[in-house]
């Protein structure tokens, strides 16, 4: 996505490439994905690899950095921040996203659009539902989460994917995704 230059976007030379599972390079499984199978190896590959195709439609991006949020988790200035997944059921994906820092600001906005881009392409993947969590490092995770429930929740009963308009992204925002 052609935007505003960052200089924290970083040279290929700072990313691992698509194919590889850098274990030292990913956040560590978090709570929200305990009890389910976390996917590693050519299984969690997969997965990222449709994820950035459906963060590339639905314009997931790290203003920050300046990239597809899914390219977070292959910058290695980065080693503890992005996505880890778990399946829950055959069913069911669940993902936890790690900032880069405990306070984030774009972590409210990049979760919640994060869920409406992997439910809302659901015929992308092998899931009827991936449930998106902020990891508890973040400062809000615990308001952040609440909202992802509320949404999640509106998801299951209308099958439908809230828009920007049916859930805000913070007091007197929108979100576009």
């Amino acid at each position: 996505m052609p935007g505003i230059p960052s200089p924290f976007g970083g040279s290929d030379a700072d990313f691992d490439d698509y194919g590889e599972f850098v274990p030292e390079h990913i956040p560590d499984p978090g709570p929200f994905l305990d009890g389910s199978t976390v996917l590693t190896g050519p299984k969690h590959n997969a997965l990222h690899a449709v994820t950035r195709e459906v963060f590339e439609e639905r314009k997931v991006y790290d203003m920050t950095f300046d990239y597809n949020l899914a390219r977070l988790n292959l910058d290695s200035r980065h080693p503890k921040a992005g996505y880890r997944y778990a399946e829950e059921s055959d069913s069911v994906l669940r993902a936890e996203f790690t900032p880069t820092t405990p306070f984030c600001p774009q972590t409210h906005t990049l979760t919640i659009g994060s869920f409406r881009a992997w439910n809302g392409l659901r015929d992308r993947h092998d899931y009827d539902l991936v449930r998106v969590r902020a990891a508890p490092e973040h400062h809000q995770s615990e308001a952040i989460n609440d909202e992802l429930a509320e949404i999640e929740t509106e998801f299951r009963e209308t099958g439908t994917v809230p828009d920007g308009d049916d859930a805000a992204a913070g007091p007197g925002q929108s979100a576009p995704f």
